[in-house]
């Protein structure tokens, strides 16, 4: 579909600012590859052959039993034992001395018994932001294994950054994008119409500013306990106020330029001088908000798990990993991963969004 004037203009200025147009590149890149983390770090295997049969133990849960095993729980693929039945095909052998039985079945030498061979495709990193490795002292140093050395729980670090960065970002585009609609539509209301609604919003936004956030998420969290889903609705409940300020005093100023008042003498909807003719105009403010509202956001969701009352456990956390650093002084490794993720993650965002600030201001055109 081809791009109105307008907006083929915008693309060129961002195009023409370089920082910005690398940074996105280079974030679509990583967050691309962070939705894929599956198929990056995990300890099942992408994909497995067994007696003929083709397997995705990312997708589906298979038992143990489903290769030989005694066990209906899931297979535990890093397993020698098990990796002994899926490569024989389920010799019995595999149990007693997984490598021994492994070396007779690659020479075809198995007490007579027939070997069906297997094969598994293991992942980039073959553990998961939840594997506990045998890795001795915990957190251990990095090593050809662990790329940037595990956690005090033995936790591959790798592994946590790639979910925990995909997790920050998926948390920062949901809450920005909700505060800013919402954010947006209450600045709106209140700039246009003015009088009493934009006095009865102000007193209202007043008392809800000035309300203890963090207090009210401990206390939250202390009677539903910690969730995903809910610490998106209370950042989205105490995050929209930001931009209301912003678009409330762009559209106070544009209420009574000339285009508005002729829109309203031919009889134009005011949802329509709203959002078609003066939003456009507001933009400009608007998006020079938004870095600081996305920042905002991953440095709240760090500071919340940071403080012990984040994500669940559960999950994979970028603040978690901070307060490791704080706690294990003698393992660098830790503190270092947690402040280069936060440092790459918030720069390209930044620099993202200064160029598409630049591009929608009409005043601004690169060569």
């Amino acid at each position: 579909m081809a791009l109105s004037p307008l907006n083929a203009r915008r693309w060129r200025n961002f195009k023409a600012n370089r920082r910005s147009f690398w940074s996105l590149w280079i974030f679509l890149v990583l967050f691309g590859l962070s939705l894929v983390a599956e198929f990056i770090a995990n300890d099942k295997p992408i994909v497995l052959s067994y007696r003929g049969e083709t397997y995705f133990p990312i997708y589906r849960f298979y038992p143990e039993t489903e290769f030989g095993g005694d066990f209906r729980t899931e297979a535990i693929y890093s397993d020698p034992a098990v990796q002994c039945l899926i490569k024989t095909g389920g010799l019995q052998e595999c149990w007693d001395d997984p490598a021994a039985t492994l070396e007779d079945a690659a020479d075809g030498d198995v007490a007579g018994q027939a070997v069906e061979a297997g094969w598994m495709v293991w992942p980039i990193i073959p553990y998961s932001y939840n594997t506990i490795n045998n890795v001795g002292n915990a957190p251990s140093a990095p090593d050809a294994k662990h790329w940037l050395g595990t956690d005090d729980t033995a936790r591959d670090v790798l592994a946590r950054v790639i979910y925990g960065f995909r997790l920050s970002i998926l948390f920062t585009l949901i809450v920005t994008g909700a505060s800013a609609v919402i954010g947006i539509a209450a600045g709106a209301v209140q700039g246009y119409f003015g009088g009493w609604v934009d006095l009865i919003f102000q007193r209202v936004l007043e008392i809800w500013s000035s309300t203890p956030s963090l207090y009210v998420i401990i206390i939250l969290f202390a009677i539903l306990g910690r969730s995903f889903g809910l610490l998106v609705f209370v950042s989205i409940l105490f995050g929209w106020p930001a931009l209301v300020g912003v678009v409330r005093a762009e559209f106070l100023r544009a209420r009574n330029f000339e285009y508005v008042r002729a829109a309203r003498a031919l009889g134009v909807r005011d949802r329509t001088i709203m959002f078609r003719h003066i939003l456009p105009n507001a933009m400009v403010a608007t998006l020079t908000m938004l870095p600081f509202l996305v920042t905002a956001n991953i440095g709240g969701l760090a500071a919340l798990d940071f403080l012990g009352y984040g994500l669940p456990a559960s999950l994979p956390s970028l603040g978690e990993l901070s307060l490791q650093g704080k706690s294990n002084l003698h393992a660098p490794w830790l503190g270092f991963s947690a402040f280069f993720t936060f440092a790459i993650m918030l720069s390209l965002l930044v620099f993202i969004f200064e160029g598409v600030r630049d591009a929608f201001d009409p005043r601004k055109t690169f060569a």
